[in-house]
């Protein structure tokens, strides 16, 4: 039976290490067959898993023995983290692994939305010339908005700054006078003044009762109409079809989204056919170089704590 069980992809690398020492299953398939990973489970000691694996219910029911779950990322909400802490079961996430993955992917998808050039390649293939049309804004100069300014966000900040945009935040956690705003030359404001004043909003909040549809009808109204919205932070803080009327409608310039409501999407649904949006499978904190940190990480804080717990 196996010491740890990988239920997502994983570097290989990272892999060997842990194979050195312990028993590994990995099987990324095992994510979509929760009867087999449960089949597993009663005698592994560590589960590693991404965003998609469920670790609760039935899947936690059946860890017997777990000590450890790493998770392959920093987001915490696939994992019943208040149920592991009561049976002694240390969660690890990623922190600070991926930071810089997601925030390149930020600011690659504020520079294509204020441009808006990228949709029209079967236009300008098929012999049409929309210059005039598509003639979009530099960064430079315009207002970046945080929602959340967390690690993630003050990598962000630093990349926009740098650009040449005005960049604010808001974050109820932290006091206006707090010392990372003035470090990262970041302007803090009211959640309504953000919207209000951005011309491009990127949410970096964790999912939550209190940022659960966050992002709705009422928001999205206050910001301005060729505003753009970026979301690699998770899917429930936006409202999908609030979101797919406002860039139906016009009411909103574009927006990029890496994380949905659920994933993968079922086809369909609001957000087919919308204009100016762009959808990606929630790659946002994951790139080559990313992969081989967050693996790394989480083997060796997996096997310290099962070294911890079993010397």
């Amino acid at each position: 039976m196996p010491d740890i069980i990988v239920t997502e992809f994983m570097d290989e690398s990272a892999l060997d290490a842990l194979r050195a020492e312990y028993e590994v299953v990995y099987d990324p398939t095992l994510v979509d067959r929760t009867d087999a990973l449960i089949d597993l489970l009663p005698q592994a000691r560590a589960l590693i898993v991404r965003n998609r694996t469920q670790v609760r219910g039935a899947v936690l029911a059946a860890g017997a023995h777990l000590t450890v779950v790493g998770r392959l990322g920093v987001g915490l909400d696939n994992i019943d983290v208040e149920a592991c802490r009561a049976r002694g079961i240390t969660v690890c996430p990623a922190t600070g692994a991926n930071d810089l993955a997601v925030a390149e992917y930020v600011i690659c998808g504020v520079l294509m939305l204020l441009r808006g050039a990228y949709h029209a390649t079967a236009e300008v293939a098929a012999g049409a010339w929309p210059r005039t049309r598509l003639m979009g804004r530099e960064a430079s100069g315009s207002t970046l908005g945080l929602v959340g300014f967390g690690a993630i966000a003050r990598d962000t900040a630093r990349r926009a700054t740098a650009l040449g945009m005005r960049v604010v935040a808001y974050d109820p956690f932290l006091a206006d006078d707090h010392p990372a705003f003035a470090q990262f030359g970041v302007t803090p404001l009211t959640l309504d003044a953000l919207l209000a004043t951005s011309d491009a909003v990127s949410l970096h909040v964790p999912l939550t009762d209190s940022t659960r549809g966050l992002i709705g009808p009422e928001a999205l109204a206050r910001m301005k109409r060729d505003a753009v919205l970026i979301n690699a932070a998770r899917g429930s803080v936006v409202d999908e079809a609030a979101l797919a009327d406002a860039l139906t409608a016009g009411r909103l310039g574009g927006a990029m989204l890496d994380v949905f409501d659920r994933e993968p999407l079922a086809g369909g649904g609001p957000l087919v056919g919308v204009p100016n949006l762009i959808l990606t499978p929630h790659i946002a904190g994951v790139t080559v170089e990313s992969n081989v940190r967050v693996s790394a990480v989480i083997a060796a804080d997996v096997a310290r704590e099962l070294k911890a717990r079993n010397p």
